[in-house]
């Protein structure tokens, strides 16, 4: 019997998990049921487990052999606060939250693979299981970082994994290079004088400020980034008075940047600050810049890649290891985590994406057929680098 054969009659197991996670979402750093049903499982498998890193986090230890290498594999925990719009049995049971990303999936797959290794131990080493509290925005990766996990857990490289609507099931996609791009927020506060609108002269107008700086940050990335890389600018609001017939004293102005190299990042934040000094003196305005950065970009390490991409192919099939697809704008704090040690991050198909079958979506669910996939690809990574000597 095949590896994927052995997993699916293990697979019954899994699902059942995961349809119990996902009908009990817990928000970012609120998940302590699913953090104790986890160390619950990794206990009776006899998994040395250690609770409450990074606040919530669940890390696993599993030793076999002599060889003092070490790996990291990692799942996210958390839901998100959406109203689930599904009726079927497994559907959220505490209303405005929602594993509407399949963090749900990825916790159960990842159990799946802590099971099957703990059975059958086929390596020479240490696996370090990380399950992270507060992908969702919240940076459970720095939180657990911050708890020490590098240092209490030493690893040499670290791996994790994202289900894909749009990528069918079946096949798995690697990276060599960027997968994410970072998610950084800025706020702008125009300062002008308020006047009566039909006398306009008597103020200075910082929704005409406003709306010529929204124009001129459009050529920030078209007129400084490099059209061979990529970039995203997008203003996404724009909030000024409560009168029809009041020009304003204040706007604001926020959005959001992307991108995918850090030094891209940097250009495009020093031109919003040259952009929005210039408007702000060319209208007599008091313009305020707030640029804050969020995750960072998420870069695989390009020998993991290629190993993870060899891993992929043992699984899937050569054909359907998907190499080097177009990167996602989105954006995931596993960059913290490739910030300090070498590692890859692929993405596991979750089925054609239509409908409600995309991610952050009301309608969304991790669909089971992948669950054989992403534990055999866990397995077969952690015995294809922890091989014996």
């Amino acid at each position: 019997m095949n590896l994927l054969d052995q997993i699916r009659a293990e697979q019954a197991a899994t699902t059942a998990i995961r349809r119990d996670i996902h009908a009990h979402p817990e928000l970012a750093f609120e998940e302590h049921r699913t953090a104790a049903l986890v160390a619950e499982r990794l206990e009776a498998l006899g998994i040395e487990t250690h609770r409450g890193v990074g606040k919530t986090g669940v890390v696993g230890v599993l030793r076999a052999g002599t060889s003092k290498r070490a790996i990291g594999l990692r799942a996210d925990m958390d839901a998100l606060p959406i109203q689930e719009k599904n009726d079927f049995t497994h559907h959220s049971r505490h209303p405005g939250k929602m594993h509407a990303c399949g963090h749900d999936g990825h916790t159960a797959m990842l159990l799946g693979a802590a099971a099957h290794l703990a059975r059958n131990p086929a390596f020479d080493g240490t696996v370090y299981f990380l399950f992270q509290p507060a992908e969702e925005g919240e940076g459970g990766a720095p939180e657990m970082i911050a708890d020490g996990l590098f240092t209490r857990f030493p690893m040499e490289a670290v791996f994790g994994m994202h289900n894909w609507p749009g990528v069918p099931v079946g096949q798995i996609a690697v990276h060599r290079g960027p997968v994410m791009a970072c998610a950084d927020r800025f706020d702008i506060e125009i300062r002008g004088h308020g006047a009566h609108a039909a006398m306009p002269h008597q103020g200075i107008d910082p929704v005409l400020c406003g709306a010529s700086l929204v124009q001129a940050l459009q050529s920030v990335v078209s007129r400084n980034v490099d059209p061979a890389d990529s970039a995203v600018l997008s203003v996404t609001q724009f909030h000024a008075g409560d009168a029809y017939n009041v020009i304003p004293d204040v706007v604001r102005i926020g959005g959001t940047v992307r991108a995918f190299r850090p030094d891209i990042r940097a250009q495009v934040e020093d031109a919003m600050q040259r952009v929005c000094a210039g408007i702000g003196a060319a209208f007599g305005a008091n313009v305020h810049f707030s640029y804050r950065r969020g995750y960072p970009p998420t870069i695989n390490t390009v020998p993991e890649a290629e190993f993870c991409a060899r891993v992929a192919g043992d699984v899937c099939g050569e054909g359907n290891t998907l190499i080097d697809p177009k990167p996602s704008m989105g954006a995931e704090d596993f960059a913290y985590f490739l910030q300090e040690k070498p590692g890859c991050y692929v993405w596991l198909g979750n089925g054609p994406g239509e409908g409600g079958c995309t991610l952050h979506n009301p309608h969304y669910d991790f669909n089971d057929d992948a669950i054989p996939y992403g534990v055999a690809y866990w397995v077969r990574l952690v015995e294809r680098w922890l091989a014996d000597a």
